[in-house]
């Protein structure tokens, strides 16, 4: 027996319905509030990236609406101190589950390419809690604003990376498991 058999669907069903309930968290309770306030979006569901004036824009509209700057804190304090590590769990849980290995071009998976695809989900978490840690010091009265909002656009770039990799890897080996044959006759 294998740790990723040991993995009930269960488990990972029960984290996917958990990330999907602090995303309608966040959504309903701060980001459509957001929205409603400002007019303008919560720089997080720019999923194509931004740049330094889109950080800039949203700086300037958070120094006129208190209420606003609120929302955005408290759901950087709230959901979005949970969510990363709930990604992250469903992530690494399919990716153990899953069992990579085998061949990649028919040749046998390298071991460090191996050890790469259980990292991806772990540098998705830090990438996201970078971005929200930049996201508070930018849009707050701190000295290092400008710093922050200078690492924001690349934090976001990472978390989005890391984030669309690892649902590819993990797709393509849902789909060998689905194939006659799967990795190594499996």
């Amino acid at each position: 027996m294998t740790a990723g058999s040991r993995i009930p669907s269960r488990m990972i069903g029960l984290l996917a319905i958990l990330c999907l309930a602090v995303l309608a968290w966040t959504t309903f309770g701060f980001v459509l509030p957001f929205r409603h306030e400002t007019g303008a979006m919560v720089l997080d569901t720019y999923f194509t990236g931004y740049d330094r004036p889109t950080v800039a824009a949203m700086q300037h509209v958070l120094s006129d609406n208190d209420v606003a700057r609120a929302l955005l804190r408290s759901m950087y304090l709230g959901p979005e101190l949970v969510l990363p590590a709930l990604v992250m769990m469903l992530l690494f849980t399919i990716v153990v589950k899953l069992q990579p290995g085998g061949s990649y071009f028919g040749k046998p998976m390298h071991p460090a390419f191996i050890k790469a695809i259980y990292v991806l989900p772990f540098v998705y978490c830090f990438a996201d809690y970078a971005e929200n840690l930049s996201s508070l010091i930018a849009f707050g009265d701190s000295g290092a604003a400008a710093s922050a909002a200078a690492l924001l656009p690349w934090m976001t770039k990472l978390k989005f990376a890391t984030l669309a990799v690892s649902a590819i890897v993990i797709l393509r080996f849902v789909l060998i498991r689905l194939t006659p044959g799967g990795v190594d006759g499996r």
